[in-house]
């Protein structure tokens, strides 16, 4: 009975052995929890950014302003009847603001 007990005690601590410190046990579990922990932040900030872009989307289809705002804001596009103004900063104002630097001066090698 005493070889029995002994030998079980065994398999019990070969199989808590490779429970806890083999390559597929424990620690393996972890790291898929930590990676589909991951994934699943990285599809919530997709399905955000996918929702935004089919919001946008039905914007342009349904209506003239969305189209009309990308026009002006991206192509500087304006409207019929419509009188554009560019307003220049002085040129003692351009100077403050950022300062004309000179380009680098290039030698040749002799």
């Amino acid at each position: 009975m005493k070889w029995l007990a002994a030998a079980l005690g065994l398999v019990l601590l070969l199989l808590q052995y490779r429970l806890w410190f083999s390559a597929d046990g424990v620690s393996e579990v972890w790291q898929l929890r930590n990676a589909t922990a991951t994934q699943r932040q990285q599809n919530a900030a997709l399905s955000e950014r996918n929702r935004q872009l089919a919001a946008e989307v039905r914007d342009l289809k349904q209506g003239y302003a969305a189209l009309e705002e990308r026009a002006r804001n991206d192509l500087g596009m304006i409207g019929r009847n419509e009188t554009f103004y560019q307003v220049v900063p002085k040129r003692s104002d351009v100077q403050q603001v950022a300062p004309a630097q000179s380009p680098p001066v290039r030698t040749a090698a002799r």
